[in-house]
């Protein structure tokens, strides 16, 4: 059933209690009215501003001193007739007593006396209903709008504006299905506002305002502060080393299509990234989204946890709803451990952890929608064995560090970025010099001979970033011991990245 046939079917019953938690107020009132005027029935909407008012009828008619929530309570419960009784936004007046109170009042008064023919439902954008209430509630989530009717509200929201002046709007089908893709996830209000910006601008509408929709949509997405985009290379040529990984992703990217799906394929889910610290996994999360022209989206679980009880799992909860949103986007889970390493205890944090990574791992299974995720992970050992299973992600790749050919090209990517031909110099020696070090290592070795060349008023030249490599030990040598722990688990257990 679509959202409206699920309304219908819950206020078919007098004296039901409907919650709706929702951003979209106009789509959710909508559905509220073409239920109510199908079954014949007045609505009586109540706000904080207005009080009581005719909720088919505009401006209609309004009943006095029932701003304050309490009063229309109490009003909805003095009714005779058969009514839809809609309140918004009442959900931050309960934390006062007597509201509350009021409420739990009036939900009861309408469930006992069915026979008056009361509903009572509340549209709301906070997800915060009381404990003491939910008992009693119905809930409704809505569902973004489809394929289908993105493309129908793009087409009007076209047609409106082009009323004014004309709009040229040229695009293929296959152009508007990319756009309408890239749309999804957003409410009928947020698409309507990001189409009309992007025709405005310049009076036409075609995939060239592609770029401009995906970032007002990361804009509108991100302002909770959740997930955080990140830029990534746009050519894996500025990626260096990772070759078992870059064909991995090329393999994987065709069944990305449709043509995969019909062929009996599922899209690719996700993948672990194990390793050395500072070797490239957040390289490697950036080479995914360059290889399959995906926006990229980091989730740091610090940002999780919250002081107060329910606020942490929300908070995933929102995030993933966020990434959702993105799709089709890369979600990268940036040392996940850190996160759920307490999952394997309750005693630590009263068994939080293993809440959230419960509702990770299910939420990795069931999801629906494009999002693939990239997580990274330096402690093994502090890592759930549940994560580590088959079936968890599509691959678990080991990040080591650069071998001598991979060596090579980083230092001619990082010399080629600051400007520098990388046949003036001997590349070769370089990468020998550079064995034992990260990517990462290498190119703080170009940037302090860049400072020493620059203060001392002299070329660049391979003789001083041979020194200045040589004079910084590596972490191949500081975390020897823990270098070779990690090699040791990984041999049989993931697949080499390089």
């Amino acid at each position: 059933m679509n959202d409206l046939e699920r309304l219908q079917s819950l206020l078919e019953t007098p004296g039901t209690f409907t919650w709706m938690c929702t951003d979209d107020e106009p789509h959710a009132l909508g559905l509220v009215r073409t239920c109510a005027m199908a079954m014949n029935l007045p609505v009586r909407q109540w706000d904080v501003v207005t009080g009581i008012k005719d909720g088919l009828v505009s401006p209609g008619d309004t009943e006095a001193d029932t701003e304050h929530p309490a009063a229309a309570l109490i009003r909805f419960t003095q009714y005779t007739e058969p009514a839809v009784c809609v309140m918004l936004d009442p959900l931050g007046h309960l934390g006062d007593e007597r509201t509350l109170r009021a409420m739990r009042e009036a939900v009861d008064h309408i469930a006992h006396r069915a026979d008056i023919g009361l509903r009572l439902v509340l549209i709301d954008h906070r997800d915060a209903l009381p404990p003491v209430l939910h008992a009693s509630a119905l809930r409704l989530t809505l569902t973004p709008p489809d394929a289908e009717e993105v493309e129908e509200l793009v087409k009007t929201t076209i047609r409106r504006i082009s009323r004014k002046q004309p709009i040229e709007a040229a695009m293929s089908v296959r152009q508007l299905a990319t756009v309408v893709q890239n749309l999804q996830g957003l409410s009928r209000r947020q698409i309507q506002q990001v189409v009309s910006e992007a025709a405005l601008d310049d009076r036409r509408f075609d995939v060239s305002d592609l770029p401009r929709i995906l970032e007002r949509k990361r804009q509108l997405i991100q302002s909770e502060g959740l997930l955080e985009f990140v830029q990534a290379p746009t050519d894996m040529a500025q990626i260096g080393g990772l070759d078992r990984l870059k064909l991995w992703l090329k393999q994987r990217e065709k069944a990305l299509t449709e043509d995969a799906k019909q062929f009996g394929l599922d899209a690719p889910r996700g993948v672990l990234m194990l390793g050395v610290q500072g070797a490239g996994k957040s390289l490697c999360a950036k080479a995914i989204a360059t290889a399959w022209k995906r926006p990229l989206m980091r989730l740091d679980p610090g940002v999780l946890y919250d002081r107060y009880i329910g606020e942490s799992e929300r908070r995933l909860r929102d995030a993933l709803k966020q990434a959702e949103m993105m799709a089709p986007v890369v979600l990268w889970i940036d040392e996940i451990e850190k996160a759920f390493a307490s999952a394997a205890s309750r005693s630590i944090d009263g068994g939080l952890s293993q809440r959230m990574f419960g509702k990770l791992l299910t939420w990795m299974q069931e999801h629906k929608h494009a999002v693939f995720v990239a997580a990274t992970a330096n402690d093994i050992e502090a890592l759930p064995p549940e994560l580590l299973r088959k079936g968890r992600f599509d691959e678990i790749f080991f990040v080591d560090l650069p071998g001598e050919e991979a060596r090579r090209s980083i230092v001619e990517i990082h010399l080629r970025k600051r400007g520098r031909d990388p046949s003036g110099f001997d590349i070769v020696r370089i990468a020998r010099t550079s064995d034992g070090h990260s990517g990462a290592e290498i190119e703080q070795g170009i940037i302090a001979a860049l400072h020493e060349a620059f203060s001392t008023k002299c070329a660049i030249t391979t003789d001083l970033i041979d020194r200045c490599i040589r004079e910084s030990p590596p972490i191949s040598v500081t975390m020897a011991e823990r270098i070779s722990e990690l090699r040791a688990w990984a041999k049989g257990r993931c697949v080499p990245a390089e």
